[in-house]
């Protein structure tokens, strides 16, 4: 049963998209679907128990994903974290994704970062018709990126990042007819902070833009047929509230787009040849306005999520968020809750998802992540 399914998850990622012949009719289940979509995994589990909002929220470690211009902002020279979530425990129990993210602000005003993650499906025995083993297969997919965030001001910084993709269904298994996909992208990210002075002290409102994953499409037959990558538009607004000198209350909130196209257009479907022939940059624009339900669809195509941290001597903390997906865009609809607790040099969150929808495989979801500030660190062990 697990094989099986994990066999079902891997055609999913596999899927080149298209789930009817038929023109779609107004209200009916009509998801956008892309190739590596572990892409759009949250790594972290600080922005997962806000409801995975992380575009304007206050910089850490992990804005890499969420926000790499948030760096210049960070109070240390330098940090690391490293992630874990058990992924799809209700289904099986050996997937999860991995993530390794840091930052060096070298001055002031300037910053590199980077970051890995690793998506693994586990171990797939395959058979044949007569139930045969076939060997193993072991899919996973990863992405490791690189950013350069800059200040332009007091209160506005960019940042720009470069990534490389690879996908690899196939792992391990001369059966399965495909060969690993690899592709390239770039992020373009803003941000800007602002404070607003009120009663109990200095407030901050922040406004975060990140446009993710612009790049090639993903192809696992030598291009034959191809995919489009997660490329998305996230935005995002925050605002620290400080109720007195040791307490403090965030509240975010981020809304995204996937700027991808989709293969069932106004008068039907795209064929083949056609959504193979779209360019990445083309489907960004076509993705405004090629929802057969037409703009009421296009609307149903936006993902909003919001959350609320709070911070006690800013060692700490307690979250909780919502994230609302259109059920007939995937469904994905849920409240987060989270914890964190910082000593020192070391950071150590956690968060933990509740579906609101039924059967949704997402519930009861753990993320867990570990992070160092290694300018104290450096100075800790002077």
């Amino acid at each position: 049963m697990k094989n099986s399914v994990k066999l079902l998850i891997v055609a999913i990622l596999f899927s080149s998209g298209v789930y009817s012949q038929a023109p779609q009719v107004e209200d009916q289940l009509n998801p956008l679907v892309t190739g590596v979509p572990s892409l759009s995994i949250a790594p972290d589990a600080r922005a997962a128990g806000i409801g995975d909002v992380g575009a304007a929220t206050t910089p850490d470690v992990n804005s890499q994903y969420w926000n790499p211009a948030k760096y210049v902002f960070m109070e240390s020279q330098a940090g690391l974290s490293i992630s874990y979530t058990p992924w799809l425990r209700k289904l099986v129990g050996d997937i999860d994704l991995a993530y390794v993210a840091g930052y060096w602000k070298f001055d002031q005003r300037q910053s590199l970062s980077a970051s890995l993650r690793y998506f693994s499906l586990g171990e797939i025995t395959l058979t044949n018709q007569e139930g045969n083993s076939e060997g193993t297969a072991n899919p996973n997919e990863l992405a490791f990126d690189a950013a350069y965030s800059l200040k332009l001001s007091d209160k506005l910084s960019g940042a720009v990042a470069l990534r490389y993709i690879r996908s690899d269904l196939g792992n391990g298994s001369q059966n399965m007819e495909m060969t690993p996909g690899n592709s390239v992208a770039a992020d373009v990210a803003a941000y800007y902070k602002t404070p607003i002075a009120i009663e109990t002290g200095d407030g901050n409102l922040a406004l975060g833009l990140n446009i993710s994953n612009i790049g090639s499409k993903i192809s696992y037959d030598d291009y034959n047929t191809s995919n489009f990558i997660p490329t998305n538009l996230r935005l995002g607004a925050s605002f620290d509230y400080p109720i007195d000198t040791y307490n403090t209350i965030s509240v975010s909130g981020d809304v995204n787009k996937l700027l991808v196209p989709t293969q069932l257009n106004k008068n039907g479907t795209m064929t083949p040849d056609e959504y193979r022939d779209l360019s990445p940059i083309s489907g960004i624009f076509k993705s405004f306005a090629d929802a057969p339900g037409g703009f009421k669809e296009e609307l149903q195509e936006i993902m909003w999520s919001v959350g609320a941290e709070y911070a006690y001597n800013k060692q700490f903390f307690v979250r909780g968020g919502y994230f609302y997906e259109n059920q007939y865009k995937g469904n994905r609809k849920y409240f987060t809750a989270g914890a964190g607790f910082k000593l020192n040099v070391f950071q150590l969150d956690a968060a933990y998802v509740i579906s609101t929808s039924q059967s949704n495989p997402l519930d009861q979801t753990l993320r867990f992540s570990l992070s160092f500030d290694l300018f104290g660190l450096k100075n800790l062990v002077k």
